[in-house]
C-alpha cells in the first residue's frame, strides 16, 4: 500500500506557487492579496486562518485578517464585503465558516464578487465548475485531484464513488472527476446498500464527517481511497485527536493507495486557496 503524502505534494507546489507569485509581482508591480473574515472567535476557525495567513506569507502574498465579533449583524457583514469587492489590493475573499446563527452564508456567498470568490461558493462559479469552464475549484477537491496526478493514478474510464454531496467537497468532487471521464456514482445518507456501491469504486473519495465510516470491508482490492474527513474526537488518553472518515488500519490492508489524516487532503486545501488567489490577481489584470 502506497501511502499518499499530502504534505510534500503541497510543498512542491507552494514552491512552484512562490516562484509564480514572484514572477508575476516582477512583470506587473502587483502583489496578489487575500483578506479572510472571521466572525466571532471559533477556536478550530481560528486556526484556519492564521494556516491561511502564514501560507500568503511564505508565497509572497499579501494577506488581511478582518476579525469582527460574534454578535455582528448580517448587514454589518454584506457592507464589509461591499467594501472588499471594490478594494484594488485585495484580489481574494472568503469568509470563514461556521459563523454565528444570526449570518445568512448564502447571502454573504452571494455577496462576493465572482470574481474574487477564491473558495469558488458563488453560484456563478458553481455553475461555471458544471460546465467545465471555470476560473476558480474548490479548494479540497481541487487538493484531491492533485493528489490523484502526483501519485499518476489514473481517472479516466474508471469507477468513481465519492460519499458525500455537500457544496463544499462531494458535489463539486463528483463534477471534477467527471470532467476527467471518470464514471461518477454519489452516496449519500440515504444510500441503500453503501457497502455494495463503494466495492465497485477504483477511486473512493470519503468526505461525510463520521469518524471510521469506511472500513476494509466497503473498499475493493487495489483502490485508490481518498479521505477527507477531519473529525476532532477525544481518544482514550482523554485528549482530542483529528481523525477521518476512514477506518485506516483496516482499509490499509486493502487499498493500494489511501492518504492519511491528519497529512493527506488537509495540506492541500490552503495550498489551492493559494493558488486561486494568484488567479485571481491575474484575472484583475
Amino acid at each position: 500500500m502506497t501511502l499518499i503524502d499530502g504534505k510534500a505534494v503541497s510543498e512542491k507546489l507552494r514552491g512552484e506557487l512562490k516562484a509564480d507569485v514572484a514572477a508575476f509581482i516582477e512583470k506587473t508591480g502587483i502583489k496578489p492579496g487575500l483578506a479572510v473574515v472571521l466572525v466571532g472567535d471559533d477556536p478550530a476557525s481560528k486556526v484556519y486562518v492564521r494556516n491561511k495567513r502564514r501560507g500568503c506569507r511564505e508565497c509572497g502574498m499579501y494577506s488581511e485578517v478582518i476579525e469582527l465579533p460574534a454578535d455582528t449583524t448580517q448587514a454589518a457583514l454584506l457592507q464589509l464585503i461591499l467594501d472588499l469587492n471594490t478594494r484594488t489590493d485585495i484580489h481574494g475573499i472568503l469568509v470563514q465558516e461556521p459563523t454565528p446563527r444570526q449570518i445568512d452564508n448564502t447571502a454573504v456567498i452571494n455577496a462576493i464578487d465572482p470574481r474574487k470568490d477564491v473558495d469558488a461558493f458563488h453560484p456563478m462559479n458553481v455553475g461555471r465548475i458544471m460546465t467545465g469552464n471555470f476560473d476558480f475549484l474548490p479548494c479540497t477537491p481541487a487538493g484531491v485531484m492533485e493528489l490523484l496526478d502526483a501519485y499518476n493514478i489514473p481517472i479516466a474510464g474508471k469507477e468513481c464513488v465519492v460519499v458525500g454531496r455537500s457544496n463544499i467537497v462531494g458535489k463539486p468532487q463528483a463534477m471534477l472527476l467527471l470532467h476527467r471521464h471518470g464514471t461518477v456514482t454519489i452516496c449519500h445518507s440515504k444510500t441503500v446498500g453503501l457497502a455494495e456501491v463503494t466495492r465497485r469504486a477504483d477511486i473512493l473519495v470519503a468526505a461525510v464527517g463520521k469518524p471510521g465510516l469506511i472500513t476494509g470491508d466497503m473498499v475493493k482490492e487495489g483502490a485508490a481511497v481518498i479521505d477527507v474527513g477531519m473529525n476532532r474526537i477525544i481518544g482514550n488518553d482523554g485528549r482530542e485527536h483529528l481523525t477521518g472518515d476512514v477506518d485506516f488500519e483496516s482499509v490499509s490492508q486493502k487499498a493500494a493507495y489511501l492518504t492519511p489524516v491528519p497529512g493527506g487532503v488537509g495540506p492541500m486545501t490552503i495550498t489551492m486557496l493559494l493558488r486561486n488567489t494568484l488567479t485571481a490577481a491575474k484575472k484583475s489584470l
